[in-house]
């Protein structure tokens, strides 16, 4: 042991050294001085802090729901097997919000769709930065919806049955990713979709199950009145903290309920809907709330929509439900109101599926929406 340390002892020394002769030898002429080095170090520190996604706030809250009770009165003394008398918090939402230092812009309330949750907006598959911390970047706080029966808000009036069928080509074929051909994923022509058996993992295991839902016998039994009233006891604690009125971004499933959301609260400045699963029917009662609220809104749809598309299975039912936007689109501006309809492949933006946001140019798009904000809706 004796030797041991003396040979440590030894060791160091001949470190120390080593760093006193280096350090002599950095005051040469040759060798750029302390000032030289710090100058470069601050250099570097203010490049990445000019980088930095600073957030002022953040948080996470549940909004809207209801509370159901068993029949009977609760009894302590049986209190762990009975459940009589009993109360259940249910049908609420989720939400993570984020506000930067630089809150220059209006709220945006983020609304996923089927099968999925709010962590579609906040990353990628490959794991670059999502819509949340884009948006973030361009002044406008986001608030993260975990809709009723999903994700972290998964406590229900309904009982579901979950299925352990598996499905991941099916729903990829459905989101216009490629299809599954000799035992491999493919993926369309131009594809923006990330690519590798790495980044297809991380996406399949984003899908979320419904604890509402009867998954077991394939129907998609979503309760959009629910899911409704719960954005918009969302948009209406964000108008409570901000004193501001939300842009709600929804998308697919999500779409539907999207709609009916200013039946419940006048706080809604704009919707930008991503590929919804359809637009309002004209002369329904959403579309009467969003006439008489006069808001602005814009449909986004991707590449490999219509029946030119022949190798893309899902190509011809995704023009069929882009349809109805164009429907919507004539009757809501001819009825004074603001809607667009965006083609992608129309503005030089090529290769988007369903999740147009997690895709390789999801900043291109990001940056699209953004201008039409700053065109369209006035805060």
């Amino acid at each position: 042991m004796k030797h041991a340390r003396k040979w440590l002892a030894l060791a160091l020394a001949g470190a120390l050294s080593l760093s006193l002769l280096t350090g002599c030898a950095g005051n040469t002429s040759d060798t750029p001085d302390d000032s030289s080095n710090a100058e470069q170090t601050q250099s570097t520190s203010s490049q990445a802090d000019s980088d930095a996604l600073v957030i002022a706030d953040q948080g996470i809250f549940s909004a809207g729901g209801t509370v159901t009770q068993s029949d009977g009165t609760f009894d302590v003394a049986n209190y762990y097997t009975s459940r009589a008398g009993s109360t259940s918090h249910v049908d609420h939402a989720n939400v993570l919000y984020q506000i930067p230092e630089d809150a220059t812009g209006l709220p945006m309330v983020f609304l996923h769709g089927y099968g999925q949750s709010r962590m579609g907006w906040m990353t990628t598959p490959d794991g670059r930065e999502g819509w949340s911390d884009l948006f973030l970047r361009m002044g406008h706080s986001v608030w993260l919806i975990d809709q009723p029966r999903r994700g972290e808000a998964g406590q229900t009036s309904v009982a579901g049955t979950m299925t352990t069928e598996p499905s991941d080509q099916t729903w990829y074929t459905q989101f216009r990713i490629g299809t599954y051909l000799d035992d491999a994923f493919t993926y369309n022509e131009g594809s923006q979709f990330p690519q590798g058996e790495e980044v297809l993992d991380q996406f399949f295991r984003q899908m979320t199950p419904d604890t509402g839902m009867d998954n077991a016998a394939g129907d998609q039994n979503i309760d959009n009145t629910v899911v409704a009233q719960a954005v918009a006891a969302t948009i209406d604690e964000v108008y409570a903290r901000t004193g501001q009125d939300s842009i709600l971004v929804t998308h697919s499933q999500g779409g539907i309920p999207g709609w009916d959301v200013p039946q419940y609260t006048d706080h809604v400045a704009a919707i930008v809907a991503i590929e919804p699963g359809m637009a309002p029917e004209v002369d329904s009662a959403s579309y009467q709330a969003l006439v008489e609220q006069q808001i602005p809104m814009t449909f986004y749809y991707g590449d490999y929509i219509g029946e030119e598309f022949t190798d893309v299975p899902a190509a011809a039912m995704w023009a069929g439900m882009a349809s109805t936007a164009d429907t919507f689109t004539e009757a809501y501006n001819a009825a004074g109101g603001n809607s667009t309809v965006v083609h992608l492949p129309d503005e030089g933006i090529t290769g988007n599926s369903h999740f147009m946001f997690q895709e390789l140019n999801n900043d291109v798009i990001a940056d699209h929406i953004e201008s039409w904000i700053q065109e369209n809706v006035t805060a």
